[in-house]
């Protein structure tokens, strides 16, 4: 833009003391925002290209843009300095003690803020119940409010907050101090409140009073709430939250058996109730359709509770050792709208093909099946490959009983299928073999910690499958090269011994062990293109180990 160094390096200092910009997070800063002075004369010069663009236009091209180009974008003249400043509707601070003095301008120039971000590190003092006010204040049309690590926000703080915000409609809170007064006087007063979100807050504890339901009971939505040492505090609200669409309830203390049968209960009653006054069988009255169950003492009783919800669509049983086939028979049955299911049984073998039968034979509508440490066999996985046509995304973790008969049942009749999964099973290249000609519809398919899978029989099924993605384990590739370069595969775990004895027989030759084994994958998957084994690369496509995206 024709400025020098050091113009620029003055307006990005000018902006930090006039709008307090080292506060801003790493995620929503980068540079900072400058005024239009200092502006040098061959910069003025320069003709405006886009001074006939309307803001509107220009505001909407900001949307697209990432926190740190909208700061630079800031930077070039005081038009998009502005335009920049009311069509901000995302703000995340950095909220120490220190950005108190800076709040007053910061929120004159982002007087549109919808979602608010504040967040502080534990090794620092964050803002305290006067600078949330003076946010409730300044920001009257807030919707959404995280709040991080804000260990100097009290019971008093959110009090005052709520009276002042009465359009919020989201509430995240972690790691914070304040408790059941807070939370409770948020449920009354922002009567929009649609989801809650509570995580780590030091002030349930208990003997805590109870939480709810409030005059947010119609409206919330959803409730989430993450390793609480009494979650039982929040029975009333569960229960009393009567349109409640989607609940998570992770690694929370306490018997949860209780709750989900209150819930379960009012949901029979009240429909009940509902077909006697209006003589109608087709009412509304069970609209909880997303349920996670994660690290909880919750048994089949529970989850008999949960089968009441005939409209669930979603539901996570993880970690939860005492749930068993009935439950899961249970849920089956009458939920029979089930599209996702994520069932981590923590190698207790407690649900495996009875269970899984059960949601073969009366959920067809299932896209979506994880299974971590559920051991199931050919009978299970046969029926549901059979029944559950939709079935577009499958993950088979940790099982000792899903072996290369299973896979290869998956790949014939698995017509659907777009992702798959499999994580530490006893497969070999043969699976490999059937996926190739199998699932004409796999976009996706990633392979870890399967030993008996070799590198080649990736790089065959890619060449057989080109726009097929594969991610296979890295660290497979690194032993095979290592073994490779010692003269042996022995190592790597692959399910040819006569190759390994001609290998080691032959006194360690890399290259003539990598042409017969090629040799003996050509004779048997019918042709692989002659490459070279330790070049094999891989594309990552997960976010993580077990989840698609």
């Amino acid at each position: 833009m024709g400025q020098s160094p050091s113009t620029a390096l003055d307006r990005e200092n000018s902006l930090n003391d006039r709008f307090g910009f080292g506060f801003f997070s790493s995620s929503s800063s980068s540079s900072g925002f400058l005024s239009s002075d200092g502006f040098s004369d061959e910069f003025l010069a320069n003709p405006d290209y886009t001074a006939g663009i309307p803001d509107e236009c220009l505001a909407y091209v900001f949307q697209f843009l990432g926190p740190g180009d909208r700061n630079r974008c800031s930077l070039v003249c005081k038009r998009w300095l502005c335009v920049d400043g009311w069509s901000r509707h995302r703000l995340s601070l950095n909220a120490q003690s220190e950005i108190v003095s800076s709040l007053p301008s910061l929120f004159r120039r982002f007087d549109s803020v919808t979602k608010l971000t504040l967040r502080c590190s534990r090794k620092s003092i964050s803002l305290n119940d006067d600078a949330l006010v003076m946010i409730s204040i300044r920001c009257r049309n807030i919707e959404r409010l995280k709040l991080r690590g804000c260990r100097e926000i009290s019971d008093e703080g959110m009090l005052a907050f709520a009276q002042n915000s009465k359009n919020l409609k989201k509430l995240s809170c972690g790691s914070c101090m304040f408790g059941a007064k807070a939370l409770n006087a948020v449920l009354d007063y922002c009567t929009k409140l649609e989801e809650l979100s509570v995580k780590r807050l030091r002030g349930i504890h208990d003997g805590a009073e109870a939480i709810g339901p409030g005059a947010a009971a119609s409206s919330l939505k959803t409730i989430c709430l993450k390793e609480l040492v009494n979650g039982q505090s929040f029975e009333p609200l569960v229960v009393g939250a009567k349109n409640l669409k989607a609940l998570k309830i992770i690694h929370c203390l306490g018997d949860w058996d209780r709750v989900l049968q209150l819930i379960g209960n009012r949901n029979r009653y009240g429909k009940e109730n509902f077909f006697a006054n209006n003589n109608e069988s087709n009412g509304n009255s069970d609209p909880l359709m997303e349920i996670h169950l994660e690290r909880l003492q919750v048994s089949d009783i529970g989850l008999s509770a949960i089968s009441k919800f005939t409209k669930i669509e979603n539901l996570h049983i993880v970690k939860s050792p005492d749930c068993s086939n009935y439950g899961l028979v249970c849920v089956a049955e009458h939920c029979k709208l089930l599209k996702k299911l994520h069932v981590d049984g923590w190698r207790a073998n407690r649900i495996g093909d009875e269970g899984l039968a059960a949601v073969a034979k009366h959920c067809p509508n299932l896209e979506e099946l994880v299974l971590i440490g559920v051991n199931a066999t050919y009978l299970s996985l046969e029926a549901i490959a059979s029944n559950c046509l939709k079935l577009e995304r499958l993950a088979l973790c940790g099982s000792g009983t899903i072996g290369n008969a299973e896979i290869a049942c998956i790949a014939a009749k698995c017509m659907a299928l777009k992702k798959l999964c499999i994580k530490g099973c006893p497969i070999s290249d043969i699976a490999i073999e059937a996926l190739g000609s199998g699932c004409p519809s796999l976009m996706k398919i990633k392979l870890r910690k399967c030993r008996g899978v070799s590198c080649e029989a990736g790089e065959w099924l890619r060449e057989q499958r080109g726009s097929l993605v594969i991610n296979m384990d890295a660290s497979e590739a690194d032993g095979l090269e290592a073994s490779v370069r010692n003269g042996g595969i022995h190592e790597v775990g692959l399910a040819y011994p006569q190759v390994v004895g001609q290998v080691t027989g032959g006194g360690g030759d890399a290259s003539t062990s990598s042409n017969g084994r090629l040799a003996l994958l050509r004779s048997r998957f019918g042709g692989f293109a002659s490459r070279n084994v330790v070049a094999c690369t891989f594309r990552r496509w997960y976010n993580g180990d077990d989840s698609f995206q």
